[in-house]
């Protein structure tokens, strides 16, 4: 079975860092990242989250008005070979 990974997409970097101070603040874990390709071309960062912590992150962007794209789910790039070059 192939694992997912979780991510908040957004329409502009200060809304990404924004939502990560608050993510921040109420303890809920968050990794800032690149902007999966496969997902979106237009920001650069995005942020990286747990999926059991969505309701919480959606809850969040409700009450603080951050504008989001989306929450994307995406299958998780493991290439064992990644990075190895002998």
């Amino acid at each position: 079975m192939q694992q997912m990974q979780h991510y908040v997409i957004f329409p502009n970097h200060d809304n990404g860092m924004r939502l990560y101070q608050e993510l921040k603040k109420q303890g809920i874990q968050a990794t800032i990242s690149p902007t999966p390709r496969a997902v979106s071309k237009c920001c650069g960062i995005a942020l990286m989250i747990r999926k059991e912590d969505i309701p919480a992150i959606e809850k969040c962007v409700e009450e603080k008005g951050i504008e989001i794209l989306r929450i994307a789910e995406i299958a998780k790039d493991v290439n064992p070979k990644r990075d190895r070059y002998c």
